[in-house]
């Protein structure tokens, strides 16, 4: 039978996983590295030191712990990050350390090109979506800026996972759904924007030419070969940016469906078969990784990121079991303990790279638990955004490291007042990836039908309706503190470091 490899080019590491033509798991992988914060707020890896090592070895392992030769995988899929930015020269070599989406350096320069693309409405109308801190143009206009020498050797922009791609392949190509959120590109034509690029004066020619996921995009070349175990001549598909295929692992390819990602990111991703985007430009429209159609996604930039914060900053040593124990203790609602996860800015549904975290109510009775609640405050913001677009949600599939929790788990259901249910197999993106490789190469006509034949479901958390009208008193303080902080949140970020 047929192997299929998905690599994921993580935030925290590269993960590769294994599977059959059946969806069976046969092994994964996972190598870790560090994210480097020179400055506050600022966010950077090295895609050879970080990502292409992690790489190689993830790749090793994976085939070594599955007992497989690299000629048994018949297709590689590849998803990763979004938005990170790699800047390679004229001799496709890396220039500088990548920014990545968890980056926020780049306010004045996203205020610079909603203006060039005509404020709010241009916005709308060439990207059908606000420019913000995470994508990929204002990471490119900041290079301008501020290393003039380094923007001047520039000859090719990549995200990372399609940085993986040229290591493994030698081509150069990007897919739809992770180009969405690049700021460059056209998600309803599903097309670079040369609108875009033109009133950005950003060369074309930086970037590489794009595909729908699944399609082939080149083979492992020799010297990757060599380095991996796999074989030369292996087809490598687009694959996807880390929610849409992380979408595709769970399943979620058909209208209703619904992933709920609790990862160092937290995202709500929603299928579409159509390119509805809000008016108001609070959550984003992306290309799916399903041909043809497009998802509504929502980001909670610190979410597990919130824990691991607490952790290192608070319990060192602890784990994170040992955390969400202690939490579990708490009572629902902590006394009245507010968090806000803003710790690097916010995405949805604020937009806004000046946002902090806060602690609001504290008292001498508070203890633990604000964290978990905070970071679930911020996804149910997500829930009733779609709810008042008109998304529907039939079914929730909770995913990643803190789904893993049964205590967060039934927090999330109590909060969001929604059932969550839980993957057979939760593999995420990596998962997804290979599925796109099994479509790319024959082995399944589309990837509904991928899905349907390799993602199950099993029992999750249903919400308790005494919990969740506990948790319904705090939620409009909850809302209100943002707006409350707005202006002192950007008062901070104006004051010299």
């Amino acid at each position: 039978m047929a192997l299929y490899l998905g690599l994921d080019t993580g935030t925290s590491g590269t993960k590769a996983v294994l599977i059959d033509e059946s969806g069976r798991l046969l092994a994964s992988d996972l190598q870790e590295y560090g994210l480097s914060t020179p400055r506050p707020q600022w966010a950077e890896q090295h895609p050879d030191t970080d990502w292409w090592e992690a790489a190689v070895k993830a790749i090793q392992g994976v085939l070594a712990k599955a007992g497989k030769s690299g000629a048994e995988v018949a297709g590689v899929g590849l998803t990763g990050q979004m938005h990170g930015s790699v800047f390679l020269d004229k001799s496709l070599k890396v220039l500088r350390p990548a920014l990545l989406w968890c980056d926020s350096r780049t306010g004045a320069e996203c205020a610079e090109i909603t203006e060039a693309l005509g404020g709010a409405e241009g916005c709308f109308e060439i990207l059908g979506q606000p420019v913000f801190t995470s994508f990929t143009a204002p990471k490119i206009v900041w290079l301008r800026k501020n290393e003039p020498a380094v923007y001047e050797k520039v000859a090719q922009v990549l995200l990372p996972k399609d940085y993986i791609r040229f290591k493994l392949t030698g081509e150069l190509a990007a897919e739809v759904s992770d180009a969405s959120g690049t700021s460059l590109f056209d998600v309803r034509k599903r097309t670079w924007s040369k609108e875009a690029l033109a009133k950005l004066g950003i060369p074309s020619e930086w970037l590489p030419r794009v595909v729908e996921s699944p399609e082939q995009t080149g083979v492992i070349s020799a010297e990757a070969a060599a380095l991996t175990g796999l074989k030369a001549g292996t087809p490598v598909v687009g694959g996807g940016g880390d929610q849409a295929a992380g979408a595709v692992g769970c399943g979620v390819v058909s209208t209703g469906q619904v992933v709920s990602s609790l990862g160092t990111s937290g995202v709500v991703f929603a299928h579409s078969d159509t390119a509805a985007i809000d008016p108001q430009m609070r959550v984003q429209t992306f290309c799916h990784a399903v041909p043809g159609t497009w998802g509504q996604m929502g980001c909670v930039i610190s979410a597990g990121g919130s824990l691991r914060w607490y952790r290192d900053t608070f319990a060192a040593g602890t784990s994170y079991n040992d955390i969400t124990a202690g939490a579990a203790t708490a009572p629902a609602g902590c006394e009245g303990l507010l968090y806000l996860p803003y710790l690097a800015g916010e995405r949805n549904p604020y937009f806004d790279p000046d946002a902090r975290g806060v602690f609001f109510g504290a008292t001498l009775r508070s203890t633990k638990g604000a964290v978990l609640e905070g970071v679930s405050y911020a996804f149910k913001d997500l829930f009733t955004l779609f709810a008042e677009m008109g998304v529907p949600v039939s079914e929730i599939r909770a995913s990643g490291g803190g789904a893993k929790s049964p205590f967060w788990l039934q927090l999330m259901a109590d909060v969001i007042e929604k059932k969550h249910v839980l993957l057979t197999i939760d593999e995420g993106p990596a998962l997804g990836a290979a599925l796109l490789a099994a479509v790319g190469t024959g082995a399944y006509a589309s990837v509904p039908e991928a899905c349907a034949a390799t993602v199950s479901t099993r029992p999750g958390a249903e919400p308790d309706a005494t919990q969740s009208a506990v948790y319904n008193r705090y939620y409009p303080t909850y809302r209100a503190l943002y707006p409350a902080l707005q202006e002192s949140f950007a008062q901070v970020a104006r004051l010299p470091l």
